[in-house]
């Protein structure tokens, strides 16, 4: 199972765990190197940290690169209400009718770039960087399982170990883990 993962029946019996190949290869090369004989709990737990640190800065630049750009967006926008006046001045002898449209097509370029930024690409870096960081936790999740497995507990101690570490609006209660359990037997 831990070798040719997904071949494995015991991850297709989850679904959401076997799609999700980075915390497939987390759990399984830390299970491998618990058979090959690794028993020091805090250096396995270093190298955890680690790797998740590494994890997190390349979901980061994905998230932070769209939030970039959506700072970018207001900066455009006055840009483009300055290209305007700048237009607008070159036809200062026109009557108040011409020049109040062209002052008008200025103002759109400055609402366009806070309204692209605020409205579009700030919810989009900000929900990117959501699902990057439930990410991280579920791989905590598959840390603290793995520690405190090593450190000698209990296979339920070592369940509960890990869902205490899950956000509380998806942290199951010690009798829905119980009979998730139950119904793995």
């Amino acid at each position: 199972h831990v070798e040719q993962p997904d071949d494995s029946t015991i991850f297709q019996k989850f679904p959401t765990f076997h799609g999700n190949h980075h915390a497939v290869e987390f759990l399984c090369d830390y299970l491998r190197l618990l058979t090959l004989g690794t028993s020091n709990s805090h250096e396995v737990e270093s190298m955890m940290e680690l790797e998740l640190d590494v994890h997190h800065e390349e979901h980061h630049a994905v998230s932070g690169g769209l939030q970039n750009m959506a700072d970018s967006f207001p900066a455009l926008g006055i840009v483009a209400a300055v290209l305007g006046v700048i237009i607008t001045m070159g036809s200062i002898t026109e009557p108040p009718e011409v020049l109040g449209e062209l002052i008008g097509g200025a103002l759109v370029g400055t609402f366009a770039g806070i309204l692209v930024s605020y409205g579009i690409a700030a919810p989009i870096a900000a929900s990117v960087g959501s699902v990057h960081a439930a990410d991280g936790h579920y791989m905590v999740c598959i840390k603290a399982a793995i520690i405190a497995h090593m450190q000698g507990y209990a296979p339920q101690v070592s369940v509960e170990f890990a869902r205490k570490t899950m956000a509380s609006n998806m942290r199951p209660t010690f009798a829905e883990v119980e009979e998730m359990i139950g119904g793995l037997e």
